[in-house]
Formats: structure tokens, sequence, C-alpha cells
């Protein structure tokens, strides 16, 4: 086999592979997306607002937390102040992934643009072996985003012909969430964080009510963290 033939066969292998593993994803992905939709076409908006949403903003909490947010007529600076912290982890994504895609070429804004939490869990580790590593990233980051804009887009459909009771669907990504640090917590060496979390949203709760809470605990959480992180260095420079 010659070079282009091999060059052919390694990417239809890449491409395998990256629909492979993406298939976990997309399967949440198509319901997560149902439900914002039929959530957003509840609120009184239409299908080019599912899909500009989903196209441009990309997030499936912000995406969530933004429909109360637009509906309530919240101003501008409290939009983006719940997006930045809604959506900060990503900041600790996107510096692990620096070197992985510094070479990526006009693919590269994309590519940091579409690092959600699931595409993050499938590249940070790597291309499999075998695959073309720039070409994995993108279809895996393609994938996973057109699953995401499909489950939207029909959700948003099906909520303008079929009668939805749309009560408890906004609780589905909760409810990921829940599982998602369920597992972190009986997996996790250190449960320290996990444990201030809880502890801080559950006191800002109590004293800011539900309304005003969100912030506050994410500002309070974020804080916490960066001075664990920052003193658990300061001792393993001393150990050393």
């Amino acid at each position: 086999m010659g070079p282009g033939g091999r060059e052919d066969s390694r990417k239809t292998r890449t491409l395998k592979r990256a629909a492979s593993d993406a298939i976990p994803v997309i399967t949440g992905y198509l319901v997560l997306g149902v439900a914002f939709g039929v959530l957003l076409r509840d609120a009184g908006f239409g299908i080019f607002w599912a899909l500009a949403m989903s196209c441009l903003v990309y997030a499936g909490s912000l995406q969530f937390v933004l429909i109360p947010l637009m509906t309530g007529g919240a101003s501008l600076l409290s939009a983006a102040l719940i997006s930045f912290l809604v959506n900060a982890r990503h900041l600790l994504y996107g510096i692990s992934m620096l070197l992985r895609y510094r070479d990526m070429g006009r693919a590269k804004p994309y590519l940091i643009f579409s690092l959600t939490d699931e595409t993050y869990a499938l590249v940070c580790g790597g291309a499999p072996e075998g695959t073309d590593e720039k070409l994995y990233f993108l279809l895996v980051s393609v994938i996973d985003q057109s699953a995401w804009v499909a489950g939207s887009l029909l959700g948003c459909a099906l909520g303008a012909v079929l009668p939805f009771d749309s009560a408890g669907i906004d609780f589905a990504m909760t409810a990921l969430f829940i599982v998602i640090l369920t597992d972190q917590v009986l997996t996790a060496g250190n449960r320290l964080p996990a444990a201030a979390g809880i502890f801080l949203s559950l006191a800002c709760l109590l004293i800011f009510g539900p309304d005003a809470f969100l912030i506050p605990s994410m500002a309070l959480i974020c804080g916490t963290l960066t001075a664990l992180g920052a003193y658990k260095g300061r001792r393993g420079k001393e150990e050393t």
C-alpha cells in the first residue's frame, strides 16, 4: 500500500475511533439537548434561539441557567458574572490542553471553544494509538457539538407540536451533576474539595436565599479551592 493509501486508512481509522469513543457523549447530549430544547420552547423561544445558543454558547449547564435569566430580565452584568463563574472550570481545561492544541492551526480556535466537560474527558489523554491526533481532536469536538445541536433542535421542535409537561425537566442537568459528583467523591483520594463545595453552597443558600446564593457560593468555592491549592503547593515545596 502506497503512502496515499496508508494515509487514507489512517484517516478512516481515526473517524471510526472518534465516532466510537463519542457514543456515550452523543447519547447524553441528545437527551440533555432535548430537555433544553423543550424548556426553551416552553419559555417562549423558538427554534432559531435553540440553534443560536447551541452553536454560539454551547455550554449545557449555562444554557439551562440562561433560560430563567432571559425570561426574568436579568441584567447584563449578572448574566456575565454567572456565565463566568459557571464556566470558570474551563480555564483549567484550556491550560491543561495548551501543549496538545499548540499545533492545531486554523482548527485551534474552534477546539478551544468546543472544549466541554465531556469532550475534555475524551481528548485530555491524547488520541488513541494509530490515529491522526489532530483529526481525532477535531472529529470528537464536531461530533459532540453536533449531537448537542441536534438534541436542542429536536426538543424545541417537539415542544412546539407535542403537549409536554415541562415540570421537572430542568432537573436533568442537576441529576447529571449529582451523578458526576458522586462518582468523583467515591473515586477521589482527596474529598476535601467536594466537602468544601457542598458546605459553602449550603451556607450561602441559608444566608442569601435560593434566588441570590449562586454567585457568592461560586465565588467562595473558587477562592477556597485556589487557597487550598496554593497552600498544598507551598507545603510540597517545603517538604522537598
